[in-house]
């Protein structure tokens, strides 16, 4: 196995979680980038993570190709600008930016909280929760079907269609064949299907939601097409509210952890935002990105070949004791925190306002409603995917 700076063998990540930092450690100690069996080039350094983030003329963000052709596919991928390189990326997000404001996002917190109180009434009569599918889980879904205008009622079928398509990442899955490919096509059918009719709807009767709101959106006199639409409303209803779930299930898992955080936020609010940055860095929700090098480039002091798919351990960065100070310690004060969860450049992600509005609305409710909580047990995730755990039951005394 050739690795740049060091004659150790590339090792598979593990899934624990304290065993996937010690593993990312020992990779950010050494030169690199490292290549595993598969070709694939992981970078670990934030210095390093954070230069390819930036270098979008280098580094491609259009993995497109790796997921399969097939007509659904392309109907979903044709306004996936995430996955764009310039000027496609800039044309589409800047209509998306026209619909999806920083003031369209701030108006939601009073409505945040009215689902958070709403679903924790259901459950107040327990003396245990368990926070992802009792809030974590569905208050995101209500809060984006609400907002480009689909029934909250059918958040079931939105569910359904998450499992089968996404990663917990939040990547439409890649390369699947047979059955796998077949059913996600039947999948991808019917979701694609759902959303063209809700967004032709909107374009014969616009109400002023999201996906109005995006028909109208122009550049030069250009519009967003159906199909494009469908791409973003899919990716809001899909992958955007992943990050949220595992932004608060990590928040309240590592809160859990650190019993002196609590008293503080309790003491002083105002805190909150600055908790909620640290836990970003500190138990990354969304541990990896990947990019495409589309020219041979230096990385880490060491050469990658044209064509070679990097692997970034956003995780791995953020946890750089060469960025960040007693890097393995929590400090929810911690000033700077470049964290890099939410990624940099030109694809930084348009929908972090929201899942930071979500997560800090819903954890002023928790703080509210419970003079106490405390995890129930630990409950295993797959570190290789999220620092988060997927399931998160707690004890709590209600106010």
């Amino acid at each position: 196995m050739t690795t740049f700076g060091t004659t150790t063998a590339w090792t598979e990540p593990p899934s624990g979680h304290a065993e996937m930092l010690d593993w990312l450690a020992e990779r950010r100690a050494k030169d690199g980038p490292w290549q595993d069996e598969k070709g694939n080039w992981h970078v670990f350094r934030y210095r390093d993570v954070l230069d390819v983030l930036n270098d979008h003329t280098t580094f491609s963000s259009d993995l497109r190709d790796l997921s399969p052709r097939h007509a659904e596919f392309d109907v979903f991928k044709k306004g996936l600008f995430i996955s764009m390189d310039e000027p496609q990326h800039r044309k589409l997000r800047g209509l998306v930016s026209q619909a999806f404001t920083p003031k369209v996002v701030g108006k939601l917190a009073p409505r945040v909280a009215e689902i958070a109180h709403e679903m924790l009434d259901a459950v107040q009569d327990r003396d245990r929760i368990e926070l992802v599918g009792d809030l974590a889980y569905p208050l995101p879904v209500i809060v984006i079907a609400e907002l480009i205008g689909v029934p909250t009622s059918d958040r079931a079928t939105f569910q359904r269609w998450a499992d089968a398509l996404l990663g917990i990442g939040g990547e439409v899955t890649a390369a699947p064949d047979g059955e796998v490919l077949s059913s996600l096509t039947l999948t991808l059918r019917e979701m694609n299907v759902y959303l063209l009719d809700h967004i032709r709807s909107r374009r014969a009767n616009p109400n002023g939601d999201l996906t109005s709101n995006l028909i109208a959106a122009e550049i030069d006199g250009e519009h967003l097409e159906d199909e494009e639409i469908v791409g973003f409303v899919g990716m809001l209803l899909l992958a955007g509210h992943i990050m949220t779930t595992l932004m608060i299930s990590a928040t309240l898992s590592c809160l859990d952890d650190h019993r002196d955080a609590i008293t503080e936020i309790r003491r002083e609010p105002d805190a909150l935002p600055g908790a909620i940055e640290e836990v970003l860095r500190f138990r990354t929700p969304s541990v990896r990105q990947e990019r495409l090098a589309l020219r041979e480039a230096t990385v880490g002091g060491g050469l990658v070949p044209a064509g070679a798919s990097l692997v970034l351990w956003l995780s791995g960065a953020n946890r750089d004791a060469g960025q960040f100070p007693d890097a393995d310690r929590f400090d929810i004060r911690r000033t700077p925190n470049a964290h890099l969860s939410f990624g940099r450049g030109i694809h930084h992600c348009i929908g972090a306002p929201l899942a930071r509005l979500e997560c800090k609305t819903v954890l002023e409710v928790l703080f509210g409603r419970f003079t106490e909580f405390a995890g129930a047990g630990a409950v295993p995730h797959d570190a290789r995917s999220s620092f988060a755990p997927l399931k998160l039951p707690l004890d709590v005394t209600w106010a």
